[in-house]
């Protein structure tokens, strides 16, 4: 048991705390968040408050990735896809500003207490929060469709796999979480050493492919969480 709490007390870099109810929590994560929260709403309200029969400029934008979104959840949920298209696209546009913001902005020259700004993605909390709030969508997706009907997937096409099914249950959201904390703290460390040790012309080209696979990473989750509402709302 002491290896194991000795395993859990392991952490990557420093954190900014902040302690509530008795509990410890990475303010610097509520703090990107926000921040990466307040610039979606800001474009939000930007390109939508001049809208026009004949769309331009910020509309263009605003109405292209809209239409991203939906195709991602026409194309992996199906005739349902209208009701979880908000669900995707929130969890898109957030990824994918949470990384970049990781690339783009330069959180080091706001200096905390403790610790130190990132993209909140880069913190595990951030990624299982994300990670669990999809696998309680496809269960209520399931469950509101299908009532309890849907836990006979579990027992299809032999009972015998009833293990395997329901341990499909918890990788899911472990594969979600660790894919995505995975690569975004991978890129921000490889970026940072780098620039500590070649500050000039190296690091550059290694920022553009940051952006390049931050926003892969954020196409992959959503289309990722849509695949598995997909599949708890389509027949056994």
């Amino acid at each position: 048991m002491n290896l194991l709490y000795d395993i859990s007390a392991v952490e990557i870099g420093q954190h900014f705390y902040w302690t509530l109810g008795g509990f410890q929590m990475h303010g610097q994560v509520l703090i990107n968040s926000w921040i990466v929260l307040g610039l979606v709403i800001a474009f939000a309200l930007v390109t939508t408050s001049d809208l026009k029969p004949v769309p331009e400029g910020g509309q263009n934008l605003a109405e292209f990735v809209v239409e991203y979104i939906r195709d991602i959840a026409k194309t992996q949920i199906g005739e349902d896809y209208k009701t979880w298209t908000p669900f995707i696209g929130t969890l898109f546009l957030f990824i994918f500003v949470s990384n970049w913001s990781g690339a783009l902005i330069p959180w080091k020259v706001i200096e905390l207490p403790n610790g130190e700004l990132g993209a909140p993605t880069n913190d595990i909390n951030t990624t299982v929060a994300l990670a669990l709030l999809t696998s309680v969508a496809y269960f209520y997706a399931g469950l509101k469709k299908k009532g309890l009907e849907y836990f006979g997937k579990y027992v299809e096409p032999t009972p015998i796999l009833l293990p395997i099914n329901v341990l499909e249950d918890f990788t899911k959201p472990l594969s979600l979480s660790f894919r995505l904390f995975g690569n975004i703290l991978a890129d921000e460390l490889v970026v940072a050493v780098l620039v500590s040790l070649v500050p000039l012309v190296i690091p550059i080209p290694l920022i553009f492919l940051g952006l390049f696979t931050s926003a892969i990473q954020a196409l992959i989750f959503a289309t990722l969480a849509g695949a598995y509402i997909g599949e708890a709302l389509e027949g056994h």
